[in-house]
């Protein structure tokens, strides 16, 4: 209990005072409470077992957040309240000496409720129902037995009721504090255990552990989105780069230079190798998806495949890293199922390195000028299927033109365009010069 009747108690063992007290009536009054506060408290102490079960009972009946505590462990309940009663009874009689154990008791107490989930509010409910208790069989006591001396314990009322807001203050304190211990560790363990996912050390034998942390199915459909905006937010701000549709049921998780969506998807059946109608609806939901994704101008997206299960993870961020590799430098979404022939050219840099310069290099002799001339047109005919009339229309020039430059791009390079394979060959070397700075 807080310091009961200490000042009280001072003023009985203290030095005497230099000049005769002008209230000493009051001083014996106090005298007085004190010993009729402790003659009451001796004999609450010599009948705590019955004062404890009373207590318990009073609990079980008025609050339910320790209902099911006591149902469940009803001894170790007991020996808990028998415990914070003996310390802070026992503080009535010696305020000084049991002060701190009874002050360890209320954390302890304040600590495991939290550990336990029994609300705040509710253990502190239960030590203002243990301290008014404590109260009336004080008065009661004294009724029954000195009923002269009721009066006196009006003046240490106010020092009981004082010890139990301190003690009140004190159990919320350490109840707080192991609560944001708990919350620290749980985000904690969350954070390892997606990192874990996305990286695909995750094992098996984990997985329903993850599931039930998370909240995630074990044999969910999932896809990864890999975001990298344009300007990180601060350290510790809650801004995310991007907006998902609302509805959308994601777990983030920060990289270090990239940001990371665990989309669970709805329930179905993910698409397995050679399932062309599975893939083609795994890639209508994701396009659905990044339809409505809401980002900042600069912002980078790429968003893996559909994959089946918490285990699979780590390959649909490997994807989504892929996809975002396979986005423009200035910003955009790059769904990874429709731009696999991009996807093979990052996937595989010194590659995509070599072709470029095997199929562009002889345009490098050229003026920059001039080679940026026939790459942009070469690039505006491909993005318009093969038409020169809506090439010509994009560059603001005649078909006629578009086609010159074409044929020249065919002389300069010894490509074909009319022939798939070299058609191919330029499409991915394009891509690896806009891509990867060729």
């Amino acid at each position: 209990m807080p310091q009961v009747v200490r000042s009280r108690i001072r003023a009985l063992h203290g030095p005497p005072p230099v000049a005769p007290s002008p209230h000493r009536f009051r001083s014996l009054a106090d005298r007085e409470a004190v010993a009729v506060l402790h003659r009451a408290a001796r004999v609450l102490i010599a009948g705590l077992p019955e004062l404890t079960d009373r207590l318990v009972e009073a609990l079980r009946e008025q609050e339910p957040g320790y209902r099911t505590a006591i149902e469940n462990e009803p001894a170790e309940v007991w020996q808990e309240v028998h415990h914070s009663l003996r310390h802070n009874v026992g503080s009535l009689l010696r305020p000084r000496e049991s002060r701190e154990a009874a002050h360890r008791t209320s954390r302890w107490i304040g600590e495991a409720r939290a550990k336990q989930g029994v609300p705040l509010d509710a253990v502190l409910h239960a030590f203002r129902m243990g301290g008014a208790m404590v109260w009336q069989d004080l008065v009661d006591e004294t009724a029954r037995r000195h009923p002269e001396d009721i009066r006196l314990l009006v003046h240490v009322a106010a020092d009981v009721w004082n010890f139990v807001d301190e003690h009140c203050a004190v159990v919320a304190d350490a109840y707080r504090q192991a609560e944001r211990r708990l919350v620290w560790r749980r985000e904690n363990q969350q954070r390892l255990m997606t990192a874990a996912l996305l990286d695909g050390t995750a094992r098996i034998a984990e997985l329903p552990d993850a599931a039930a942390m998370l909240g995630l199915p074990v044999d969910g459909r999932y896809a990864v989105l890999a975001v990298a905006a344009a300007r990180r937010a601060p350290h510790g701000a809650d801004e995310q780069p991007l907006t998902l549709p609302a509805g959308t049921d994601v777990l983030w998780h920060p990289g270090q230079e990239t940001e990371f969506a665990i989309l669970a998807l709805a329930p179905g059946s993910a698409s397995v190798e050679g399932d062309a109608h599975g893939r083609a609806l795994d890639q209508d939901e994701l396009a659905v998806l990044a339809g409505g994704l809401s980002a900042a101008p600069g912002t980078r997206v790429g968003i893996s495949s559909v994959v089946g299960g918490l285990a699979a993870l780590g390959d649909a961020r490997r994807l989504a890293e892929t996809a975002l590799r396979s986005c423009p430098s200035s910003g955009g979404v790059v769904l990874l199922d429709e731009h696999l022939p991009t996807a093979l050219v990052v996937s595989s840099p010194g590659l995509g390195r070599a072709l470029a310069a095997r199929v562009l290099g002889p345009l490098d002799r050229l003026d920059p000028a001039d080679r940026d001339v026939l790459i942009g047109t070469l690039t505006a005919w491909l993005d318009s299927d093969g038409s020169a009339q809506r090439a010509g229309a994009r560059l603001y020039c005649h078909r006629n033109t578009v086609l010159n430059r074409l044929r020249r791009f065919e002389q300069l390079t010894g490509r074909c365009l009319t022939r798939p394979s070299d058609a191919v060959e330029v499409s991915l070397a394009l891509a690896a010069r806009r891509l990867l700075g060729v």
